[in-house]
């Protein structure tokens, strides 16, 4: 068993500078966390950055975060467009970037030729099998995941993800990071979709088969949910959070490894072929203006 301690953590890498990848950096770095955050453009780093400056200060003006807080954080963040100079230094690697199984491997690879052999590395994959990650990094034992919510300063919950060879003391580690993040954390044995995202994307599958057949609106299918089962967000407006074309992806995955039961709907790949991809292009199953979401029409077209 690795001689990992919870307080050896003192130096996060987080790969990624999209929706989750800010977020992921902004908890690292209020938690105190040296925290290095990295993209192949230093353009997209620094508005990264610029951007978790602007949410925390939205969170001062509405008293929900001190500015002496704020000030801590910005002195942990630390933008890295260069691996070299910072990945030697890093206790836990923590990759945001697409759901491919290759482009993670390739990324990770080169930053795991320059971080130390005690480097923990954890995966934000919402899907994709832990226990081949670590098998093709060579390096099983010290492979985790770490699947966070969107976005990751406001969900409480951390998705841990044991793989076939993960190493106990790093379980437990990650348990440990969780717990100073400020996460609710669960552990899950690798499985395709893991929990969360396999009972997820099943009711937003469904949902969207509902749409197709003209049971119901977009907005009147969410209500179902919101108001009949507490859910905080319906499946299809949380759909429009995380991406169509993630949500695509984790479906085509669970279809090809599970069954039938998630193979995605058409309405799906008809509107990421448009381009319609949620708020991130501006409409999905809502069209997403500064007001918020508004409704498109009954079939989302």
């Amino acid at each position: 068993m690795m001689d990992v301690q919870a307080a050896s953590i003192r130096k996060v890498l987080v790969l990624g500078t999209g929706t989750m990848g800010q977020g992921i950096a902004q908890v690292a770095a209020v938690a105190g966390y040296v925290t290095y955050l990295h993209d192949v453009e230093m353009a997209r780093v620094t508005a990264a950055v610029d951007a978790i400056k602007r949410a925390t200060d939205r969170l001062v003006q509405k008293g929900k975060m001190l500015n002496e807080a704020r000030s801590e954080m910005i002195g942990m963040l630390v933008a890295a467009p260069e691996l070299a100079p910072v990945a030697g230094e890093v206790d836990l690697v923590i990759e945001a970037i697409p759901e491919q199984m290759d482009l993670k491997v390739e990324v990770l690879s080169r930053v795991k030729a320059l971080t130390p052999e005690r480097a923990i590395f954890g995966s934000n994959t919402s899907s994709l099998s832990i226990t081949e990650l670590g098998r093709r990094l060579g390096i099983g034992g010290r492979t985790v995941g770490l699947h966070f919510f969107n976005p990751p300063p406001v969900m409480e919950l951390l998705e841990v993800v044991r793989g076939l060879e993960t190493d106990e003391a790093v379980l437990e580690t990650a348990l440990a990071v969780a717990k100073r993040l400020g996460k609710t954390a669960i552990v899950v044995n690798d499985s395709p979709g893991f929990a969360t995202s396999r009972l997820g994307v099943a009711i937003g599958a469904e949902a969207m088969r509902m749409l197709e057949a003209g049971v119901a609106s977009a907005v009147d299918i969410d209500r179902a949910m919101e108001l009949g089962y507490r859910h905080p967000m319906g499946p299809l407006k949380l759909t429009d959070l995380v991406g169509l074309d993630v949500r695509l992806a984790i479906l085509e995955h669970l279809h090809r490894e599970v069954g039938e039961q998630f193979r995605p709907p058409s309405i799906l790949r008809q509107m990421v072929r448009a381009g319609r991809l949620g708020k991130k292009s501006g409409e999905g199953f809502y069209r997403w203006t500064e007001a918020g979401p508004e409704p498109v029409d009954r079939r989302g077209r």
